[in-house]
Order: C-alpha cells, then sequence, then structure tokens
C-alpha cells in the first residue's frame, strides 16, 4: 500500500484534499489505468498485486472505470455507487458529505431487541429509502427495536430480492443514492430504532460481476455452494480477498453508522484457515464500530452453535443464529404439511416448549431428510441468542403462492403461534407485513436478462418440487423475472387500519414483552407442561413464586383437563389465576375468554394461547 497516503480501505476510490486516490487490487495483470470523465490515469503497480494513484482534480459525483490490461472499462471491484447499474460506470462517493445527526447513538445489545425483516423495494408502493422513513413511526408505536434490512449491494435489474449482489459496497440504485440509505439509518436512529444490514458473503450474483476481470483468486474450485463457485477465503491469494470482505463489513458499520450485520447462509462460507473468516469478520466489524454497541447475527442451516460461543472458547463470536426448527415446527403445527424439510417435525407441544426452553431442536440427533446428524448443542447458550420467527422471507416464498402463515392455518392457530413467538424467551422477529396480516404475498423475484430468467425460473421449479404436491406440476408459478410478480409483494400499509385488531394483537404482545419482566428478562426461569395432544402450558417464575404468569397454549380442540394433577398449574398460596391478555379479546376480533380454571376444572379453549397472572 502508497505508505504515504492514509488508506481507509485496502482498495476503492477515496476522495482527498486534492482529489481522489484509487487502488485496486489486479493480481494477474501488467497494468490498470482509471478512466475519470473520458479521462485516462495509469495506476502504479504495489506489492501483491494491488495499483494505485492520488489524482489531482477528481471530486465526488464523478463517474469512473479500470481498464485491465486495455480490457474495460469496468467497474470499480469497491465502487460505492452504480448510477447506472453493474454494467455501467462507478460514482466517486465522499462519505462526508452527509451531515449525520445520530452523535449521541451509542448503539445496541442483543437482550431486549424485537427485530423487523424487511425489502425495501416491496416495504412501500415506492420501494424506496426516502419512503420507508415516512413508515418508522408506525413501527416504533408496533414496538420494533432493530430493523433487518435485506442485501442492498447493487445487483443487474430494475428489481430483485438482493441476495445476487455484484457490487458489494455500493447500495443499489433502485433505493435511491447512498445518502437516502445514510438518512433512513439517521432517521431510524432519531427514533430509538436500530438498523442491521443482511450481507451476502458465500458467493455473487451471476450478472454484472466483474471480480474475475481483476483476479480469478477471488473464488476458489476447492468449495462449491449452493449457487456455484464459493469465494477464496482460504486458498492461494486468499490474503487479498479477505481483505477484501473484512473492509466490506468494517464499511457498512463505519460509513453508514449501522448497528451490525445478519451474515447469510454461513455454511457456504468455507475456510480451513486457523482463523475462520467469520471470527475475522466479527473483530473487523466491531473495531469499525468503536464505542458503539453492534449485534452480529448468522443464519446457518446446520444451526452450528460454534457461530455464537466466543473465540476464547473455540467459537466465532457472533451474538444470535436463526432458529430454522422453531419455524419448521410452529408450521407444521400450523398447516399439517411434513413435507420435504419440514419431513423431521411433528409440530408437536413437546417441540414448541422445548423451542422455547432449549433454542434449537436438534442438537446432535439424527435428522432423515438430510440422512446425517443435524445441530449442536444449545443447552449452555443464551436464549437470546437464538432468532424466533413463524415468518421470513425465504419461508414464505418457499411456496407455490408465496402466501403468508395467517393464510394457511385457522386464526386461532396463527394468534396463538404469535403468542409464542413473542413471549418466548428468544429475540423475536417478524417480517414486513407479519404484523397486520398483509395480503401481499411475497414471492421470489429477480428481474434478469431472458436467458439467465429462464434458467432461474426452471431452477426455482426445480427447488419447489421437493415439495410432493408440488412435484405433481398442476401449479403455474408466478414468473419471478416478470415485474408484476414483485408488484403485487408490495404491502399495502393501509391494511394497518383495514386490519387493526391483529395490529393490536402484535401491539399488545410486543408491550407485555417489553413491560413485563418475567417476559423482557429473556432467561430460563420457567418451566413447562403437555396438557393434551395438542396444548401445553409454560410457567414463568417469580421472586418466591408469588408473582408467576403461566401462558397456556392449545393449537386443537377445546380441551376439558378433569383431572388436572399438574403441579405447575397450581396457584401461588391464597391466590388465584385471572386472564390479563387472550387473543380471543374482542380488540383482536374475537368474543372474549372465560376463566379457565373453575368449578369445572381447567377449560382450555381451542386454538388459542391465553395469559395467566396470579392476583389475590
Amino acid at each position: 500500500m502508497n505508505p504515504t497516503f492514509p488508506w481507509w480501505y485496502p482498495v476503492g476510490a477515496q476522495v482527498t484534499a486534492g482529489g481522489t486516490a484509487f487502488r485496486v487490487w489486479a493480481d494477474e495483470h501488467k497494468s490498470v489505468s482509471v478512466v475519470v470523465d473520458g479521462a485516462r490515469h495509469e495506476l502504479k503497480r504495489e506489492a501483491k498485486g494491488y495499483f494505485s494513484e492520488a489524482v489531482a482534480g477528481i471530486r465526488h459525483g464523478q463517474t469512473y472505470g479500470f481498464l485491465v490490461d486495455e480490457e474495460g472499462p469496468f467497474a470499480d471491484p469497491a465502487s460505492r455507487y452504480q448510477p447506472a447499474g453493474p454494467h455501467g460506470l462507478s460514482q466517486i462517493v465522499d462519505p462526508t458529505h452527509f451531515s449525520w445527526s445520530d452523535q449521541e447513538w451509542t448503539g445496541i445489545q442483543l437482550a431486549h431487541q424485537v427485530i423487523y425483516e424487511m425489502h425495501i423495494g416491496t416495504f412501500t408502493t415506492e420501494g424506496t429509502w426516502c419512503s420507508a422513513i415516512e413508515q418508522l413511526s408506525a413501527l416504533l408505536d408496533l414496538g420494533i427495536t432493530a430493523l433487518e434490512i435485506m442485501p442492498v449491494a447493487e445487483f443487474s435489474g430494475g428489481f430483485g430480492w438482493g441476495y445476487d449482489g455484484v457490487n458489494l459496497f455500493a447500495p443499489t440504485r433502485n433505493y435511491g443514492v447512498p445518502d437516502d440509505f445514510r438518512a433512513f439509518i439517521d432517521a431510524a436512529h432519531a427514533k430509538g430504532i436500530a438498523v442491521i444490514l443482511d450481507v451476502v458473503y458465500n458467493h455473487l450474483g451471476p450478472d454484472g460481476n466483474f471480480l474475475t476481470k481483476f483476479s480469478g483468486s477471488y473464488f476458489t474450485g476447492a468449495h462449491q455452494t449452493d449457487w456455484g463457485a464459493a469465494m477464496n477465503f482460504d486458498g492461494e491469494k486468499s490474503e487479498q480477498v479477505r481483505e477484501f470482505y473484512l473492509a466490506n463489513a468494517a464499511y457498512w458499520i463505519a460509513e453508514f453508522h449501522l448497528d451490525g450485520l445478519r451474515l447469510d447462509a454461513t455454511q457456504d462460507i468455507y475456510d480451513a484457515s486457523p482463523c475462520h473468516i467469520i471470527s475475522e469478520i466479527n473483530r473487523a466489524a466491531r473495531k469499525a464500530a468503536g464505542t458503539r454497541g453492534i449485534i452480529l447475527i448468522g443464519e446457518n442451516e446446520p444451526q452450528d452453535t460454534k457461530l455464537i460461543r466466543s473465540e476464547a472458547e473455540g467459537g466465532y463470536g457472533l451474538d444470535a443464529l436463526w432458529n430454522d426448527d422453531f419455524h419448521h415446527s410452529a408450521m407444521v403445527a400450523a398447516t399439517g404439511n411434513r413435507e420435504a424439510y419440514y419431513t423431521d417435525y411433528l409440530g408437536s407441544p413437546q417441540e414448541l416448549l422445548s423451542a422455547m426452553k432449549y433454542g434449537f431442536l436438534y442438537q446432535g440427533q439424527w435428522y432423515s431428510w438430510q440422512k446425517k446428524r443435524r445441530g449442536h448443542t444449545s443447552l449452555d447458550t443464551k436464549p437470546a441468542s437464538t432468532v424466533a420467527f413463524i415468518q421470513n422471507h425465504d419461508q414464505i416464498a418457499n411456496s407455490a403462492r408465496g402466501l403468508r402463515i395467517h393464510e394457511l392455518t385457522a386464526y386461532g392457530k396463527y394468534k396463538a403461534l404469535t403468542a409464542i413467538c413473542i413471549l418466548g424467551p428468544a429475540t423475536p422477529m417478524l417480517f414486513q407485513g407479519q404484523e397486520f396480516a398483509a395480503s401481499s404475498p411475497f414471492l421470489y423475484f429477480a428481474d434478469h436478462k431472458p436467458e439467465l430468467a429462464a434458467m432461474v425460473r426452471k431452477g426455482r421449479e426445480k427447488f419447489l418440487s421437493q415439495w410432493r404436491t408440488l412435484a405433481l406440476g398442476q401449479v403455474k408459478y408466478d414468473d419471478p423475472a416478470a415485474r408484476e410478480t414483485f408488484e403485487k409483494c408490495k404491502l399495502r400499509t393501509g391494511e394497518r387500519d383495514s386490519h387493526r385488531e391483529t395490529l393490536s394483537l402484535h401491539r399488545d404482545l410486543l408491550t407485555l414483552r417489553r413491560q413485563e419482566p418475567l417476559f423482557s428478562r429473556q432467561n430460563r426461569q420457567f418451566d413447562g407442561a403437555i396438557l393434551g395432544p395438542d396444548s401445553f402450558m409454560v410457567r414463568f417464575f417469580s421472586e418466591g413464586y408469588r408473582d408467576d404468569k403461566i401462558l397456556v397454549v392449545n393449537l386443537g380442540t377445546q380441551l376439558h383437563l378433569n383431572p388436572s394433577p399438574v403441579p405447575l398449574l397450581g396457584p401461588p398460596d391464597r391466590r388465584q389465576w385471572r386472564v390479563p391478555w387472550a387473543p380471543e379479546d374482542p380488540r383482536y376480533g374475537g368474543n372474549g375468554t372465560p376463566a379457565l380454571d373453575s368449578e369445572l376444572n381447567w377449560v382450555i379453549p381451542g386454538a388459542a394461547a391465553v395469559l395467566l397472572e396470579a392476583v389475590d
């Protein structure tokens, strides 16, 4: 690296006092030039295959590209913005142009967070950062504390999920300019809401990826991901690849004031190095945050708890993992469907109670769907370190029509499962629109060129064929490449009023979680019991047991528990149980809930969750 210039990151375009400095890794090439607004400037070769040069008079907002051995120009691999998309030129961005107002923001810790996953392109009709800002007050009123934004790295086309990003430092033009993203985060912080970004470090998209024009060493043939070639984190010349990705993690935290990252599909981040790249990402992100608190969340299909153990314990240091086990069991309980990757779940009271108590259901047992053992122990981890959800972007879209769970089950079951998710000790996560039972589906969409779109369409049909019912070939799927598919997924924000009963349910449950210490403490000071084939209860213990609370869940028909030899159902001495909250309250579209414990013994309503508290 040029010792005379204080680089913020190892690559990219950095505005200086008198111009802009450029640096790029192109180890296999003899010459690299930067072309700025038509003018060409030769870069000097450094050690380890880097090229760099400071060019006077080049300022914020100008466009540029790199000529590599006279071929190009290509977008900067570390471009901060692609105004014309991945196939166009890069734009110089000076991050100091934006005036932040969040100087008092100290960041977040994992405890007490309520996460809201959102896709900016479908969160509002306009699908922009600016329009999303207008909805922040509604999310604050709901009780959301952290937003998890689906990937925003630049990708080809006018719409997509974002997991096929190719310019990892450039927020996509589809949602606005980079400063619009900063304004969104700044506005969220002003309301006390954190913002976490979903990043994809396991592969790059199939269109607009020009990394191989600079170096073939970005990828490795030693590993294969579900989407093609893996990133080279442990092979020859992997040092520079690791440097690139570590810089990216630090960049989002430092320049956009993000409060954390969610690492996509970490099982496809392959690294046999002594220090795994995920551990280094953890360090780089936290260093970039300085004194601000951030949280790092992993998606890991095998649910390997090594990711959330400290480095001192031989782990990678992440804060939390998504809990697919809880989702899968909840979906079976809701729908009765045990096809495909729901095969190894029963949706039983035992499973749901175990997920609340222990996090992951599979902690090393045999998993017939994959014909191997699944998971690792989480018995010694904190409950908050698993993220519980009954909906997310993947799981809604992994169906024929992208229907949400409230459309696939009885409304009473939907409300009961929502209560389990929100009042349990894990970190709860909602998917956009879930809070008001959105009528809009969430489908897979990707705006690709015709040839690639045909391949994606075919691949999607093959993936969904793992469901026996979908393998019949009788369903006509929405075309992922059609703008109509994308448009129908946009939320109808007016449904917050027309579906106010469901919105009230979520708001009240989140208020309960926040205000009641027995729920907000997120520990394992509770126990439970199975009451019937479809029913269970959880008792949250208070100091001295006097102010205990019970959550009774029945996903089947009305249960008359008589006799009731279940010790946990007994009230504290000289107290009795009353119902402070139930989903059958008229506020949520119900008819009310009578006392459960009466002279008839225990009568537990069907398809419901009821909260009980001890009173004199």
